[in-house]
């Protein structure tokens, strides 16, 4: 009976949430064709409450020389700062990708923290960013068995993302 309480108070506060985000890019190559390349990051989450929420993205990226990339990304989120319609949070994430077409064959994994804030436009809508990554990522090239592992902090430019939530 207890268990079933626990549950039912839980689940009172509980919110479920859905977004992502997407992303288009093209770079352009000295003596080579132009690169295109294209994100979509659908996720889907549950807060447990105001402080602590767990969801999971999935990724879908392709590039117009014929690569992809796949990835699953489950996380926990703890919300540490809450003012008003702004939150910081901390997602702790696990992360696989497995990069695939035009001869690649590479699996990646990396897990640590990644920071971000929340902004509430409306009552059920978000703008949320993540802000950098703090952690172990390690990458298998699975046609030459080349490995790289990297610990360390990434805050430049290339490792933010924005995307929109909507909650139920």
């Amino acid at each position: 009976m207890t268990l079933t309480v626990a549950v039912m108070a839980i689940s009172a506060n509980a919110q479920v949430y859905v977004g992502g985000g997407f992303g288009v890019a093209s770079a352009s190559v000295d003596g080579g064709d132009d690169v295109t390349t294209y994100k979509f990051v659908p996720e889907v989450g549950y807060a447990f409450n105001d402080e602590w929420a767990a969801g999971v993205a999935f990724g879908w990226e392709g590039a117009s020389e014929g690569a992809k990339t796949v990835s699953v990304n489950p996380y926990v989120r703890w919300t540490f700062v809450k003012s008003g319609r702004v939150s910081a949070f901390v997602d702790g994430s696990f992360e696989y990708d497995h990069i695939y077409g035009n001869g690649a064959d590479i699996d990646g994994i990396s897990f640590g923290l990644k920071p971000g804030l929340a902004v509430g436009l409306t009552n059920h809508l978000s703008f949320v960013t993540h802000i950098g990554f703090l952690g172990y990522e390690n990458a298998k090239d699975n046609n030459t068995d080349i490995k790289v592992d990297t610990w360390g902090l990434d805050l430049d430019g290339r490792n933010i993302t924005f995307g929109l939530y909507y909650s139920f």
